[in-house]
């Protein structure tokens, strides 16, 4: 399989379609040399989503909010939240915290990694397109569970008894969707075509 665009000389203006695998090719009019289509790397895709599973560890670990209400202080990690939202019967609020926190995220970055590996069939390929989309869909859920906070922070400001602080965890987290969102953004589906014939 070859794949062609469209390459318009810069000294002529004349449109050449040009093979992708090339690295150089000759416009047909006045045979300037025009080069091929640079892609980027698979390695910043790979270091920004290494860097966010190296987050992604301690922000589990460390707390993520304390609660101060009426005196009493309570700091929880992500998943005591989600066991504290379920077992005070906010069963779809932990749903919602548990796919948006723990399994999005880290589904995210493992599909980054496989898609970091070179292609080495059409079928591959296909596949990899589709888990693509499929990271480029979910990557909108990535700032859910900050807005969650967000919201919960704002109700709890209602009480003039209560204060609400994020923690080192919801910094860690931050740092967890900034770089993956950053591994998403520099991964080009080009990549996964190139080498394939």
């Amino acid at each position: 399989m070859q794949d062609t665009v469209i390459i318009h000389c810069d000294q002529c203006d004349l449109q050449n379609v040009v093979d992708i695998s090339l690295h150089k090719y000759h416009c047909r009019r006045c045979g300037h040399i025009l080069k091929g289509i640079e892609f980027p790397s698979r390695s910043s895709t790979l270091i920004y989503a290494f860097t966010a599973l190296i987050f992604y560890v301690p922000a589990l670990i460390f707390p993520f909010m304390s609660i101060e209400m009426n005196g009493i202080r309570n700091s929880s990690t992500i998943w005591q939240g989600v066991q504290s939202l379920a077992d005070g019967g906010s069963w779809i609020i932990a749903a919602i915290v548990f796919f948006a926190s723990l399994f999005i995220p880290i589904l995210k970055l493992l599909i980054l990694f496989y898609l970091g590996i070179p292609s080495t069939s059409l079928t591959n390929a296909l596949f990899k397109t589709k888990l693509y989309r499929f990271v480029e869909n979910i990557g909108r859920w990535s700032m859910l569970d900050i807005f969650l906070l967000a919201v919960l922070v704002s109700i709890l400001k209602i009480s003039p008894w209560t204060h609400v602080q994020p923690e080192l965890g919801a910094v860690l987290f931050g740092f967890v969707v900034i770089f993956s969102v950053a591994a998403s953004a520099h991964f080009d589906p080009r990549v996964i075509w190139k080498g394939i014939s």
